[in-house]
Parts: C-alpha cells; sequence; structure tokens
C-alpha cells in the first residue's frame, strides 16, 4: 500500500514519506487498511518500507495498535457486485449522475465498516477464513431468500453458493450477522418469506436480526423485470405476518429477531409500533425504527420549546413516506401547542418517479421547484436531513450553495434532532 499522509506526531515522520510503498508487516504482506490496523495491533511490529526508488527501510517498535503510527493510505479499490438483482437500483438509475451511483459495491469490508449490505457473492472461502481470523464483526448481509434456486433466479447469478452454509459458518466463528430481504411481491413473499424468516432465525444469536424491506422501484426500467410495489392491504398482511413472528421469537428467543421497514407501515397506513418494540434499533441504517426514533427523540425534549416566541415562517419540506408520521404526531403539536408558523410540503419525486417516496431519494431540483411554488409564504426552508452527500451535493449534482443562491432564501438541513433543528431555524 501507499503511504499517502505522515502525521507530525508519527514516530514514522522524517522517515517515512508520502509516495514511500508499505512492502510488509512482520513479514507478511498487507492488503489493506483494515488489514494493516489488525497486523500492528501486534505487540512487537516490523514495517518495511520502500521508497521510489525501490530502497527498503526496516522499523521495529511497539505501538500496542496501528492507530498510533500516525500513517495515512490510498484508498483500495471498492469491489464490485457480479449480480445482476432483478431489483438492483443502480440499474434503475438514468444516464448523467454522480459517478458513485453507478457502483455496484459488493466489498465485506465495507460493510464492516460502513454497514453497508452485501450478498457474499463474490466472498472466496479465503475471504470468509479472513472474517473469522480477524473478527470483521459485525457484517451486514442482504439474503433475499434462504431457498438457493429462488435466491439464485433473483440475483440472476447461477453460481452463487448457498447462503445458509456460509451464514451458519461465520455465526459459529462469532461473526455477528444483520441480514434484510428486499420483499418482491409474489416471488420472495408468502411461504417463501416464512421460510427465510425461519431459517435465518434458527442461527440467532449469530444472525442477530433480519429487516423486511419493500423493493424500489423508479421509473428508469426499461428492459429490466416486470415487478411492482405492494399495496396498503397486502403491506398490512405483511406487518401482520411479522408481527406474528416477533411475539413467537420474542417468547422463545428473548428477542423480536424480524422488523418490517418503516415504508410497510406508511404503506400499510398504520401507526409505527412503540420505541422499546425495536429494542436495539440494529437496523436502524436500514430504515428500520427511524421514524420512531425521531419522533421519540423530539418528544424528550419538546417541553423546552415552549420558550420559543418567533414569528418566522419556516417551510420544512420531506418526502411523501414521512409525511403521514410528521402529520400524524408532530405538526399539530408544532403548530397548535407551541403556535410556530410551520408549513409541511410533501416533495413529489419527479426524478425518479411517483413511486419513490423517501426523502433521501429527492434530488436538488425536485425539491428546489417545490421550495419555489411556496416562495412567497416562507422565510427561511429545512431541506431532509438525508437529501445530500457529504460533499452538499444533491443526487442530480446540484450544490446545496446553488440551491441557496438559486432560491434566494435561509435554507437549513435538517437533522435527524428535530429539537436542535427547531432551535437552530426558529431562534
Amino acid at each position: 500500500m501507499k503511504v499517502t499522509t505522515v502525521d507530525l506526531q508519527s514516530p514514522l515522520f522524517g522517515y517515512v514519506r508520502p509516495g514511500h510503498e508499505l512492502v510488509s508487516v512482520n513479514g507478511e504482506e498487507v492488503q489493506d487498511i483494515i488489514d494493516f490496523r489488525f497486523r500492528t495491533a501486534d505487540e512487537r511490529v516490523e514495517l518495511v518500507f520502500a521508497d521510489p526508488s525501490g530502497q527498503t527501510s526496516v522499523f521495529r517498535f511497539e505501538p500496542g495498535s496501528g492507530d498510533d503510527i500516525g500513517l495515512g493510505f490510498e484508498e483500495q479499490p471498492v469491489r464490485t457486485c457480479d449480480c445482476n438483482c432483478i431489483f438492483c437500483f443502480v440499474h434503475q438509475q438514468p444516464k448523467g449522475m454522480r459517478r458513485a451511483l453507478y457502483v455496484k459495491d459488493e466489498d465485506y469490508r465495507l460493510s464492516f465498516t460502513h454497514g453497508n449490505f452485501i450478498t457474499l457473492s463474490n466472498a472466496t472461502d479465503a475471504d470468509l477464513e479472513r472474517i473469522v481470523s480477524q473478527r470483521l464483526s459485525p457484517l451486514y448481509i442482504s439474503v433475499h431468500a434462504t431457498d438457493d434456486t429462488l435466491r439464485r433466479c433473483m440475483l440472476r447469478n447461477e453460481r452463487l453458493a448457498p447462503i445458509l452454509p456460509r451464514l451458519r459458518h461465520l455465526a459459529e466463528h462469532g461473526i455477528e450477522l444483520h441480514t434484510q430481504v428486499v420483499l418482491c411481491p409474489g416471488i420472495n413473499d408468502g411461504e417463501s418469506l416464512d421460510q427465510t424468516i425461519e431459517q435465518l432465525s434458527e442461527l440467532s444469536p449469530g444472525v442477530a436480526s433480519l429487516a423486511v424491506v419493500p423493493v424500489g422501484l423508479t421509473k428508469y426500467r426499461e428492459r429490466l423485470p416486470e415487478l411492482r410495489t405492494y399495496g396498503s392491504a397486502e403491506a398490512r398482511a405483511i406487518l401482520e405476518r411479522v408481527h406474528d413472528y416477533q411475539c413467537r421469537f420474542l417468547d422463545s428467543n428473548g428477542t423480536r429477531f424480524a422488523w418490517a421497514a418503516d415504508e410497510f407501515y406508511v404503506l400499510a397506513e398504520r401507526p409505527f409500533p412503540s420505541h422499546a418494540s425495536y429494542e436495539q434499533m440494529p437496523q436502524f441504517e436500514n430504515g428500520v425504527g427511524m421514524a420512531r426514533e425521531f419522533v421519540t427523540r423530539f418528544n424528550r425534549r419538546r417541553a423546552r420549546l415552549r420558550t420559543l416566541k418567533s414569528r418566522r415562517r419556516v417551510l420544512f419540506l420531506t418526502g411523501h413516506s414521512a409525511y403521514p408520521f410528521w402529520a400524524a404526531e408532530l405538526l399539530s403539536y408544532l403548530k397548535n401547542h407551541l403556535r410556530l408558523r410551520i408549513h409541511l410540503e410533501p416533495v413529489a419525486n419527479r426524478f425518479w418517479g411517483d413511486a419513490v417516496t423517501v426523502s433521501g431519494l429527492l434530488t436538488g431540483q425536485d425539491l428546489l421547484r417545490a421550495a419555489r411554488a411556496h416562495a412567497d409564504d416562507y422565510d427561511a426552508l429545512v431541506l431532509p436531513p438525508n437529501c445530500l452527500n457529504p460533499d452538499d451535493l444533491f443526487l442530480d449534482n446540484l450544490s446545496l450553495e446553488q440551491f441557496r443562491r438559486s432560491l434566494g432564501k435561509d435554507v437549513v438541513v435538517g437533522s435527524y434532532n428535530l429539537y436542535q433543528t427547531i432551535r437552530d431555524v426558529f431562534v
């Protein structure tokens, strides 16, 4: 691996420079930064570097942790997916988006470091043994179906290794696994879902949780398999099915194990479960319990907002899936009890299509269009917290700065801490 930075406090500062190559750690070649940190955690460490001319230098010391060495390395290529899933979101995008949106990552290292879901489709036996030996836990696994024939059909990859033996091997060796099923009407629901839930639960506690998530479809599905979204009655039936399993597992194993994504409650027009029913929120980043956490966090501190006397008019933008719980559990209190001048506007997703209703997939142009439609009715605008990437870019590459200049209004990016957002925008 090539060195990119050397901290001033690093014991190697002045000896190792950017551009030097890390040849080995304790005589072993290093694959990536995870491997580096694992090997430099030994009590005694020997590092071998080569400068651009090929001359090598050896350093021996007792750091106790790779973090103390103070080196930065070039990013390693992301391992990509060789499947062709019938519901793959990458295939449902138009041309001209950010390059990163077309990367089908399938990298167990990113699953460990960032919680990305992977299928294990490209994991070799050596990869599995490395996961076990270096304790790369937890991992997040897209299962979709435990029936291997069905799974190969859904992932459109006939070379897929059976999933249950791989999950069992990892679980038996102490790797914590969080799994998901992207549910497609008439394909992997019904008896197939029952089989998947039953067989994954048998691997508990190694398989620690299961999220049941509805398939997401955009309008860009030319030459792709025919799929549809769930209707309200179907969503209610799925919630009842999952709830029955939760009651059974809670009684037998002390955990509900399986949870339905927030989107199913929106589709079914059912209230979200209590905060406690989500236990430790093991699938929060997968959209399971996020809505309830958002409301609960606000309710715990909302009394502190009674002192606000602002007459500022504020427009909140959100996706259609979030609007119902906003309207039912938050809006009335903010307007009628706190007397805040708030307007909540659900934004139609013209870019991806009406079937895409989550705020995280709203583009800058769709948000800008909705904001302009109410331009005379507010003094400040609050954007959804998940509509921008770390570089402050919307999905369509519009920057936050361009958005603000185009709108000519005070624009605030909201957070999952609604209490703090309210204080920031009204004080």
